[in-house]
């Protein structure tokens, strides 16, 4: 039993020292220069079944995670409703949190199916994802296009799809208002809830075009000529859960649909940006123009998260997101091990960040506020975060 006790203080010293570690590397910068390795290279350390897309195996997670989210609805539509107050107070956030969060697992197998790493058929996963994100409010094909593109561009000022940080001379007015404790709040609280629904209907926190742009119109600058027609049957499959909600809302009660199915989406929509905006804006990742920029500097410019065990409920989108920017079509099931034997090579290039997400998030409100370069550095075209502290 000693040994059994000395074993057991040795893992949680090794495993605080990893934590440790991480916390403090979450405050180096990710390199900026031009990597001593290459894309091919990274590929030939992944094990070749890492590349492999099962079908059935793809299909068991997402039957698994329904399951959850079917026997979760069951539980809170069957026993919340006749708990005495004011434990029903508690029980109804504490079902959203933990349906919101295995909705977003499904949201992931959905975003899983836009990259082309469900199966081996395009088709199978087409529908798949239409479906799933079609129920969760998301048009599959616009926003599978859009989110190409940013796979195209990541890291880059004058092209990437979201998360484009201000530059100094374009802070709004009143951002200077907000630079106070109660005003990051308000804006962590607002992007929350409000930033999916936003970009999605108005492109907002992405690239500027020369006529409206959204993400419901077909003939939107944001796609091209041969992706129109996709774009249409995504906005079908938003009409087809919309008709869905309004007779559930109609037969049941809107105050019994939002509690059952609204407010977990709502939670969706909050976990599905404070990943992305993570992942995206940090202190220690670098941007570029025109001059510097090219994908494989970009697809590096961005970070792993620790959520915990939210990286499991999460099919591990969080903490493998360097080596999805690298290789999307990896499963998430093999995406763990992909990083595992890549992250040797990469060296510096492999940031993981594991402070507390309200801590993560409240710091990229304070010091992710415009970007520019350094001005003591040769490399005039590498774009860094700054906080309010330099003069603006």
């Amino acid at each position: 039993m000693g040994a059994y006790q000395r074993m057991s203080s040795d893992q949680t010293t090794t495993n605080y020292e990893k934590k440790e570690s991480q916390a403090n590397n979450s405050n180096k910068r990710v390199p900026s220069d031009k990597p001593p390795f290459t894309l091919a290279t990274l590929k030939k350390a992944i094990p070749a079944h890492c590349f492999h897309r099962s079908l059935v195996r793809s299909l068991a997670y997402l039957v698994y995670d329904l399951s959850v989210c079917s026997t979760l609805f069951y539980i809170a539509k069957t026993y919340i409703p006749i708990l005495p107050s004011p434990l029903n107070y508690v029980a109804w956030p504490l079902y959203w949190f933990i349906q919101g969060a295995f909705m977003t697992g499904i949201w992931v197998i959905g975003h899983e199916c836009g990259h082309r790493a469900f199966s081996e058929y395009a088709w199978v996963d087409n529908t798949v994802g239409l479906i799933l994100h079609s129920a969760l409010m998301t048009p599959f094909f616009a926003w599978k296009y859009s989110h190409r593109r940013h796979h195209s561009n990541t890291g880059s000022l004058s092209h990437d799809e979201v998360y484009l940080p201000r530059l100094k001379d374009s802070i709004p007015w009143y951002s200077k208002h907000l630079n106070n404790p109660v005003g990051r709040v308000i804006r962590i609280i607002s992007m929350l809830f409000l930033a999916f629904p936003l970009y999605l209907l108005f492109n907002a926190s992405s690239q500027k075009h020369d006529r409206f742009a959204n993400h419901y119109d077909p003939y939107s600058p944001i796609f091209t000529d041969r992706e129109r027609l996709q774009v249409v049957i995504s906005d079908a499959g938003i009409f087809a859960a919309l008709y869905v909600f309004y007779s559930v809302s109609k037969a049941h009660g809107f105050a019994w649909f939002f509690c059952t199915y609204l407010a977990p989406l709502l939670v969706v929509f909050a976990l599905f940006i404070i990943i992305t905006y993570l992942h995206h804006t940090n202190p220690t990742l670098p941007h570029y123009d025109n001059s510097e920029w090219e994908w494989f500097r970009g697809a590096l410019s961005t970070i792993d998260l620790d959520f915990g065990w939210l990286n499991r409920v999460l099919h591990h989108v969080t903490n493998t997101h360097i080596c999805h920017h690298l290789i999307s079509t990896i499963p998430h099931y093999h995406a763990l091990e992909a990083t595992e034997a890549i992250k040797p090579i990469l060296g510096d290039y492999y940031q993981i960040d594991s402070t507390p997400i309200h801590k993560m998030l409240y710091r990229a409100a304070k010091e992710c506020i415009y970007a520019e370069p350094d001005q003591d550095s040769k490399d005039h075209g590498v774009y860094w975060y700054r906080p309010y502290k330099h003069k603006i």
